[in-house]
């Protein structure tokens, strides 16, 4: 099979915006990395339920998908920055976004 086409990351990143904009979250660019090929993590805060952190990753189609970080588990801020952290030493040019989802109405590796 033959893998999606490469888009620059700067342009994922605003076509990802404008998609949870429209369905009424609130999300920002907490790390601006390379414009056109750095990595992309995707931090959903579901406040009392906890902060979770996606990868954006391709799978073994080559379609690009969210992969939940550490498992899928809610990480405490301490786990959170150090996950961070190594994903930044790993991949200088990572762009995070951070996403407010308090009513948890958002599950990136269900999104369109």
């Amino acid at each position: 099979m033959t893998p999606e086409p490469r888009l620059k990351t700067r342009l994922a990143v605003q076509a990802l915006i404008r998609a949870l904009e429209v369905r009424g979250l609130v999300a920002v660019v907490q790390r601006k990395g390379d414009e056109d090929a750095g990595g992309l993590m995707l931090l959903v805060d579901r406040f009392a339920a906890g902060t979770r952190l996606y990868d954006r990753v391709r799978d073994g189609a080559g379609t690009l998908v969210w992969a939940p970080a550490d498992g899928g588990a809610a990480l405490d801020p301490m786990a959170l920055s150090e996950r961070l952290e190594r994903a930044v030493r790993r991949d200088p040019d990572l762009w995070l976004v951070a996403v407010e989802d308090p009513r948890g109405l958002f599950d990136p590796m269900q999104a369109d």
